[in-house]
């Protein structure tokens, strides 16, 4: 598997500038990843993937992938995971009956998935609408009204998880956490609508996160993973959260690949100054590795608990190192490092932006109460 994934890298590090000059969906590299059987590495082998991950108990490789692609194209990673976490969920949560139809399609037709929360409750200065979700039912299922906002892959994905809240728009991170369904919708219901004007970010552009909304979207109970609740009662967000400092790995080994090309191109390897910078690289991407391989450890042990405490950790320091790499580069390479096309330029972007998935205050804190043995958030860092 891994020797078959670098010719995919170096394709999908040649095609991420177009894609993040038209802030378009990264189509051409899932099909890649069809043709090469690498689309679902997250599905059983039972049901013909290649049973990776935290519900399959063999983590650390799909990272690996993970952090691989995320070094040719950060956005795309972020899709990748979306789709990829997707199949965690119904391999974990689903029916047999649900992993069967869906895992098949994924299997056959290369279905590429996506999982939706987002709805922020607090507007931003400027900001008239609200975005949020609610639910009722009716007859054998769910009506789903409203917008959700984040909506990574909204034009490039068949299908997403809806994660909706029971009792009022919030989703799973802003709403109440026994309420957080989990209804799978096929993207091709014509009462969906997408909305791209809302995403014109800096970084992280080819995931078109776009706004998308839903006008009495029916849903049937067959497309209703789990139970109420069972999202963050199992405690499945935590398990995502080292996924993206898988990422964010990747972004920092190819800001240090591109450093290291530059300083032997430009004969600058015996400036002490450099060394120093090469030096602080080296040792951060070793450490992010190691704390990965960690995590995985305990996830792959089914020691879930400290699984979610140490995801935390590494994604907090993931953040720092990552962002440092970024820096020390620049710092060796100049200001031409940041001039399209220097991948450089877009990884500074995208990867400043990806940061802000979640608030590393609120990370740090939620590990400081841990460690005072109070009550704390470890899916979304609530106070």
């Amino acid at each position: 598997m891994i020797t078959e994934l670098p010719p995919l890298v170096d394709q999908f590090a040649r095609r991420a500038d177009k894609y993040d000059r038209t802030a378009t969906f990264p189509g051409e590299n899932f099909d890649d990843l069809f043709a090469a059987g690498l689309h679902a590495p997250t599905i059983p082998r039972a049901f013909g993937g290649l049973g990776l991950g935290p519900a399959q108990r063999d983590t650390y490789p799909l990272w690996e992938m993970t952090k691989r692609i995320a070094s040719a194209d950060l956005s795309f990673a972020r899709c990748w995971e979306g789709h990829v976490n997707s199949m965690v969920l119904i391999d974990a949560l689903g029916s047999e009956d649900q992993k069967a139809l869906w895992f098949n399609r994924v299997i056959r037709h290369g279905d590429r998935w996506v999982a939706w929360s987002g709805e922020p409750q607090a507007p931003k200065p400027g900001e008239k609408r609200r975005f949020g979700t609610t639910v009722r039912r009716q007859g054998a299922g769910w009506i789903v009204n409203g917008s959700k906002a984040f909506a990574t892959s909204a034009t490039g994905a068949d299908w997403a998880i809806l994660l909706v809240n029971v009792d009022g728009p919030g989703g799973a991170r802003h709403g109440s956490h026994t309420g957080v369904l989990m209804l799978a919708c096929d993207l091709a219901d014509p009462s969906i609508s997408v909305d791209p004007s809302w995403w014109d970010p800096i970084g992280m552009r080819a995931t078109v996160s776009h706004v998308v909304r839903f006008d009495d979207t029916y849903i049937p109970d067959r497309h209703q993973i789990g139970e109420p609740g069972d999202y963050l009662r199992e405690g499945w967000q935590s398990a995502f959260v080292p996924h993206y400092a898988a990422s964010f790995l990747g972004a920092a080994e190819a800001s240090y690949s591109y450093a290291i090309d530059y300083v032997l191109k430009q004969d600058k390897a015996t400036d002490p100054y450099v060394q120093h910078r090469i030096g602080k690289m080296v040792v951060a991407i070793e450490t992010g590795d190691l704390l990965l391989r960690h995590v995985a450890s305990l996830w792959d042990t089914d020691q879930r608990a400290e699984a979610g405490l140490a995801g935390s950790r590494a994604r907090h320091l993931m953040e720092h190192l990552a962002l440092d790499t970024v820096d020390h580069c620049v710092r060796v390479c100049g200001a031409r490092s940041l001039i399209r096309p220097s991948p450089v330029e877009r990884i500074f972007r995208d990867l400043s932006c990806y940061v802000r998935h979640d608030n590393d205050d609120h990370i740090l804190a939620t590990i400081g109460r841990a460690a005072l043995d109070q009550p704390h958030d470890l899916s979304f860092y609530k106070p």
